[in-house]
């Protein structure tokens, strides 16, 4: 026997409904705020994410699944979804159509880590990306579609966590005055550190080892060393969320796991489902078209893990709704034939109609029924067919009541409605 492989998951048919009702509410939600679909290749040339990503982060030094193919290219699966999007953006000339472009997307993700609640080698997100748009009004938009879908999908007692971490011109300033912090306790940092510590020290603050996230606890806040520009950014989002209500925590160890942000940062965090607590984060990234090799665009948007939303639902207790059953079961006495075309011609106008193709006795599609959850049941035999009339029994009553055969389309819409 072939084992699954470690980190991976089968979304069985049984649990699929749940996949269903997040997929319905991210399409109820992306169409109030008029966002477009957008799909990327699962794979992409390797420099895409070495240049978007960013190689002093943990996804590109650690976690990516890179190879060369026969072509002698070196390929690597997606590790997140937005690098992807913005070659798209760059390739296909999208900052043509009207701006800002609103965009989401779903798929599959690839990264080599420690298996987590939530969180596998190969999982799923639902993301947002806005090209375009420079206003902290764009930045609470993100939040506010991450905050409606939550709703949607009964996801309460979330903390929403901002901050802010500058441009590249502020930067140079608050990455110094952490150089120097954490060069006076560099032999109590962990090796993955020391190397963070020349090349991009804002990475210290996102390790997830617990010494050096001591240590980092007393670290120089950015917000005291954002330009001007940044700081009026940062009170804009700040005063936006205030006028709508939205409760949020200033963080200002929030820095991200990638290194293209810039500006404002978020996470929507949960307790109680594991090791990992963010729900959703994202941020703007400004300067990542540019970086790509596109004209300057700004951006913002977020990911989010269905994998951990589902995880999230459960743990909660929030509704993923009934499981689909079907609405009428057509058993048979020695017409297995005449059930099945009048399931089909049934399922045309619109009912969820299921029969009997294996050849069961009536005993064993009744039993099959009940597995089903068949709202409805009817047994059509040779004097039902000739007469052209049936009992229509309702499973959860036990009430019966006769219909003719041309006429049960009808009676089970009424019944539904």
């Amino acid at each position: 026997m072939i084992n699954i492989l470690k980190g991976t998951k089968d979304v069985l048919p049984q649990e699929s409904y749940k996949w269903q009702k997040i997929e319905h509410e991210i399409e109820a939600v992306t169409r109030l705020y008029n966002l477009h679909r957008i799909s990327t290749p699962t794979f992409e040339h390797t420099e895409l994410f070495l240049r978007g990503v960013g190689d002093t982060t943990d996804i590109v030094n650690k976690e990516m699944y890179t190879f060369e193919d026969r072509g002698g290219r070196s390929i690597s699966l997606k590790p997140e979804g937005t690098a992807g999007v913005v070659r798209s953006y760059i390739e296909n000339s999208l900052s043509q159509l009207p701006q800002p472009l609103k965009m989401y997307y779903e798929t599959p993700v690839f990264r080599y880590e420690r298996p987590q609640a939530g969180r596998l080698r190969e999982h799923h997100q639902f993301g947002v990306e806005i090209y375009g748009a420079d206003s902290p009004a764009q930045d609470v938009e993100v939040m506010l579609i991450a905050k409606t879908l939550f709703e949607r999908l009964g996801i309460s007692g979330l903390e929403l966590r901002i901050n802010s971490i500058g441009c590249p011109t502020c930067r140079k300033a608050y990455n110094a005055a952490l150089k120097s912090y954490f060069a006076s306790r560099v032999d109590e940092l962990c090796a993955t550190c020391r190397e963070r510590l020349d090349k991009n020290p804002l990475r210290i603050l996102d390790c997830k080892e617990e010494k050096c996230g001591e240590i980092a606890k007393n670290a120089p806040s950015v917000l005291d060393y954002l330009c001007e520009d940044c700081r009026a950014h940062h009170e804009g989002v700040k005063a936006l969320l205030t006028k709508l209500g939205i409760s949020y925590v200033v963080d200002d160890k929030i820095v991200r796991g990638l290194d293209y942000y810039t500006k404002t940062v978020f996470e929507f965090v949960a307790g109680g489902i594991g090791a990992k607590s963010t729900v959703c984060g994202g941020g703007r990234y400004n300067g990542l078209v540019e970086q790509i090799g596109g004209k300057p665009c700004p951006a913002v948007g977020f990911g989010m893990g269905i994998e951990r939303l589902i995880l999230t639902m459960t743990t909660i207790g929030a509704s993923f709704g009934e499981e689909p059953t079907p609405d009428l079961f057509l058993a048979n006495i020695g017409l297995p034939d005449e059930a099945f075309l009048l399931a089909e011609s049934l399922r045309k106008e619109g009912i969820a109609a299921e029969c009997d193709t294996m050849g069961r006795s009536l005993k064993s599609q009744m039993k099959l029924s009940d597995k089903l959850g068949a709202k409805y049941v009817v047994v059509i035999g040779e004097s039902e067919w000739a007469a052209g009339v049936v009992k229509v029994k309702e499973m959860k009553s036990g009430e019966e009541e006769e219909c003719s055969l041309a006429n049960i389309a009808n009676y089970i819409k009424e019944k539904k409605a």
